[in-house]
């Protein structure tokens, strides 16, 4: 096989056997993640400076530690509550999560934002997500009362209007019984497609709601949701703050997963959509911040 054609069908066989591999018969047992250190401290309570929790939600095949293990303890050294979950579990599959219905998986999202609320006495939170975990929040605040319980969401390389995989989930048609078994076995892949139904309902009508600031950082760089702008919001007023990655500094090369485990400087603009009175302008030497 020609190099460049195997790079480019490399996504789609990770999308195929993904789910290939969670068909086979497996046992039921779930297994927790790792104790996060630093975070998901259900004692700490906001300070005047912070006064909103921030609640980090992962992506796809990812858990509440492993994705998180560089940014939350970036928050917390600056004095904010944060918290993390896990959501979209397949019975018998650990770790490796975000494949359920993304519609449940918001569900669990509204159920963990009510505990933080409880355990912390603040009146809102902020939500900072990584790839599916900026745009499955967007369900909870659209149909599940989220918008009175969420000052700002912020995505890292989000999908909110799904993805092509660089144009290979066209190919799927090609495969026979491919898209059934992606619906089937893992349906937080298939509600993820560009066009699929999950995505027509989630924007129709406007794909934000009042009362949410949100920011959107993607990376040219991406390979997994592309086309990268797809991740953009439209929005409504001045409610949405679009930005790529490399217009805040050139140098960084970021894909999808690094935007979210290593970029200091998208962590740097998060900082700043989470405290924007407070805002210090983004470049490439925010990385020594």
């Amino acid at each position: 096989m020609l190099p460049w054609l195997g790079r480019l069908l490399r996504p789609l066989a990770v999308l195929l056997l993904t789910a290939a591999a969670l068909a086979a018969p497996t046992g039921t047992a779930q297994a927790a993640s790792a104790p996060s250190t630093g975070w998901n401290n259900w004692s700490c309570k906001p300070s005047a400076a912070h006064p909103r929790p921030v609640v980090l939600v992962h992506g796809t095949l990812g858990n509440s530690v492993d994705n998180w293990l560089g940014f939350a303890p970036y928050l917390v050294h600056r004095g904010y509550c944060v918290y993390s979950l896990d959501y979209g579990q397949l019975p018998g599959v650990p770790f490796f999560h975000g494949l359920g219905p993304v519609d449940k998986s918001a569900g669990q999202l509204s159920a963990f934002v009510d505990r933080v609320l409880a355990a912390s006495g603040a009146a809102e939170v902020d939500i900072v997500g990584h790839s599916q975990g900026g745009m499955m929040p967007n369900h909870y605040l659209k149909f599940l009362g989220g918008a009175d319980k969420v000052n700002a969401l912020v995505g890292l390389a989000p999908d909110n209007h799904g993805t092509t995989l660089s144009g290979l989930t066209a190919l799927l048609p090609y495969f026979p019984g491919a898209a059934d078994l992606i619906s089937s076995k893992t349906p937080g892949l298939a509600d993820q497609i560009a066009g699929s139904p999950f995505l027509a309902a989630l924007n129709a009508g406007g794909d934000t709601v009042p009362g949410v600031q949100y920011t959107v950082i993607a990376t040219k760089y991406d390979e997994v949701v592309t086309p990268y702008r797809s991740g953009f919001l439209q929005g409504t007023g001045n409610n949405v703050r679009n930005v790529v990655l490399q217009d805040l500094c050139p140098l960084d090369l970021s894909e999808h997963v690094a935007i979210g485990l290593t970029s200091r400087i998208a962590w740097h603009e998060a900082l700043n959509a989470l405290d924007p009175s407070n805002a210090e302008r983004t470049t490439c030497a925010s990385v020594f911040d």
